[in-house]
């Protein structure tokens, strides 16, 4: 979201005032900024100068502070305000309450919290369009059987050969569940605008509106809807935000690839259940293969309604001889089939990740676009179930 040419206006008094007005003016960069003080504010703003964001400064006379929610409240269009520092009254928490769009920013903070905060406050409130009905997207979901086996990759370059094929006719996004340390915006050279762990204090708000503030244009034709790493983020987003993010995606995406977190979480299942088909990644070496096989037998087991995973070997050889195993040693490794493969093309995967985008955007022969496009076929040739819904 742009902040150019928003009316906000800080409210705080001495160093503190200064320093949050600086983080201020560094959070919501174009802005029309303005400062006062609590007991200098004027009754009433001429029409048009409205401020769209009030900042307030905790440490401010209290007394003034409250008055001055207690004005806000009154307004006939309140803006939406966000009380920032430390040791937050519960009085004046309790007043904000009152507005319709409020949230609290306590310290330590910087300009990223902010803006965070003022994202979810303000894009709700603007005019959307949203589409009348839902569409019922597909959700293909992938992972990895071990670390590295090209799962985010792969996800990348489904999403990118969706959007090859739509035109523009249909919206295709890659929503990457790697909450602490996904890959997929530093491989596509995109934002991560996602904000689970504010948005799981209110996952009812998480709609069609929200969503469009979580994605971000990505290389290739699609959207990117993922986090920026965050040693915490699986402990800071619910389950319930994330299962609604994803429901609504589908409402919203005619296509919705998830690039899913190898290790297990409470809300693997119902993803993996709720998706339309279900991907694991290996390698052709021995452990990725014994990996791959104990993962798919325990999903299996687990996903009682859901689709039946199917494994996709990476790094294919291209030589006959060589000490990687082949195909048919692979699956019977395995014990089963495997869908489809990739065709090893370090080079173009290396170009790709250091020029930023899919492998298809600058490599557009690479044998890996190939047999992307082959997997693809195999999975639009199956019937849709998706029914990710939030708890």
């Amino acid at each position: 979201m742009s902040f150019a040419d928003r009316r906000v206006l800080v409210v705080g008094s001495g160093s503190e005032g200064e320093a949050l007005a600086q983080a201020c003016r560094a959070a919501f960069e174009g802005a029309r900024l303005e400062t006062a003080v609590p007991d200098a504010m004027p009754a009433q703003w001429p029409a048009g100068h409205e401020p769209e964001l009030v900042v307030l400064e905790s440490g401010a006379d209290p007394v003034a502070l409250a008055e001055l929610i207690a004005g806000l409240a009154k307004a006939a269009q309140p803006p939406a305000a966000i009380l920032a520092g430390a040791g937050l009254s519960a009085g004046l928490v309790r007043g904000l309450l009152r507005l319709p769009r409020a949230d609290v920013v306590e310290a330590p903070f910087g300009p990223r919290e902010l803006a965070e905060a003022a994202q979810l406050l303000l894009r709700p409130a603007e005019t959307l369009v949203v589409p009348a009905a839902p569409t019922g997207g597909r959700c293909w979901t992938v992972t990895g059987a071990v670390g590295g086996a090209g799962a985010t990759t792969l996800a990348i370059e489904l999403a990118a050969a969706l959007a090859e094929r739509s035109q523009g006719q249909k919206r295709v996004a890659l929503v990457d569940l790697n909450l602490a340390d996904g890959a997929a915006a530093a491989y596509l050279g995109a934002s991560a605008n996602m904000m689970l762990g504010r948005a799981s204090q209110e996952p009812e708000r998480i709609d069609a509106a929200l969503l469009e503030v979580f994605a971000s244009p990505a290389p290739g034709g699609f959207d990117l809807i993922a986090q920026a790493r965050d040693p915490h983020g699986f402990e800071t987003a619910s389950a319930e935000a994330i299962l609604r993010v994803l429901d609504v995606a589908i409402q919203v995406y005619d296509f919705v690839i998830i690039d899913a977190p190898r290790h297990r979480r409470g809300w693997t299942i119902d993803v993996m259940a709720g998706s339309d088909a279900l991907l694991v990644v290996s390698e052709l070496t021995v452990p990725a293969l014994l990996a791959a096989r104990a993962l798919v037998s325990e999903l299996e087991a687990e996903l009682h309604d859901g689709p039946l995973p199917r494994i996709v070997l990476n790094r294919l050889a291209k030589r006959v001889f060589g000490p990687a195993p082949s195909t048919a040693e692979a699956e019977k490794a395995l014990g089963r089939k495997a869908e489809g493969g990739l065709t090893s093309d370090w080079e173009a995967a290396a170009a790709s990740v250091n020029l930023g985008g899919p492998i298809r955007s600058h490599r557009p022969k690479s044998r890996i676009a190939r047999d992307v496009d082959d997997l693809v076929d195999r999975l639009l040739a199956a019937v849709p179930h998706s029914h990710i819904k939030a708890a």
